[in-house]
């Protein structure tokens, strides 16, 4: 199942320069499931209504995004 993140990222490079220069970034997940607290996390963005052009794989620590690849 996938997330999406807040501010809405409209490319994965955005979302990857945004986490670079710390800005922090709330995962969220609209539909059935919760976001893990630590481990892995899928993401894919931007958000709906929006077609998905992007999708990663990213790394929650303590609450937060800290990473993506």
């Amino acid at each position: 199942m996938s997330a999406y993140v807040s501010p809405n990222a409209k490319s994965g490079a955005e979302l990857k320069r945004w986490l670079k220069a710390g800005v922090e970034v709330e995962v969220f997940n609209p539909g059935m499931g919760t976001v893990p607290f630590n481990g892995t996390v899928y993401l894919e963005g931007p958000h709906y209504p929006a077609p998905h052009k992007w999708w990663l794989e990213g790394t929650m620590k303590d609450g937060k995004l800290v990473k993506v690849k």
